[in-house]
């Protein structure tokens, strides 16, 4: 059974952190291709990318194709932080209203790995709105699907 378990990143910052059994490389990687993110995506609103590097860096932007009750749209994002260490493993980026998604990979073995993701609302113009229309909550649900779906993968995988 996966667990997913809450990451206390302070106010205005939803995580979860879930222990998948394959190489942080393999996962960075899939998360590393802006292509892939509706992969992954278990919050139901990413569709397919039109635009951007099949590898991030800092610096670097994207569109994507999205979808959020009922309504598409694209979003442009930019990478805001990007890591690749043996050790550690990070690629985060920023919405245009300011808001941050970003995805930590910390191996744990050779071939397990803990994933921590995040929701950073804090430096967004949009951040007390989004509280009070309850996106925390929205967010919290489809990083706990996304990672769950991440986990489940990797266990029937291997």
């Amino acid at each position: 059974m996966t667990t997913i378990t809450t990451v206390d990143r302070g106010p205005r910052v939803v995580a979860r952190s879930v222990t998948v059994n394959a190489p942080a490389d393999e996962l960075f990687s899939l998360v590393n291709d802006p292509r892939k993110h509706g992969m992954v995506d278990g919050s139901g609103t990413v569709r397919d990318n039109v635009k951007g590097p099949a590898t991030l860096s800092k610096g670097a932007t994207f569109t994507t194709k999205m979808r959020m009750y009922g309504v598409p749209y694209r979003i442009t994002s930019t990478v805001t932080d990007h890591v690749d260490t043996p050790e550690r493993k990070v690629v985060e980026w920023a919405h245009p209203a300011g808001h941050r998604w970003r995805w930590e990979f910390t191996p744990i073995t050779a071939d397990t790995t803990e994933v921590t993701e995040s929701f950073d609302n804090r430096t967004s113009k949009l951040g007390r709105v989004m509280e009070r229309v309850g996106m925390a909550e929205k967010n919290a649900a489809g990083i706990t699907e996304t990672l769950s779906g991440l986990a489940a993968k990797y266990e029937s995988d291997r």
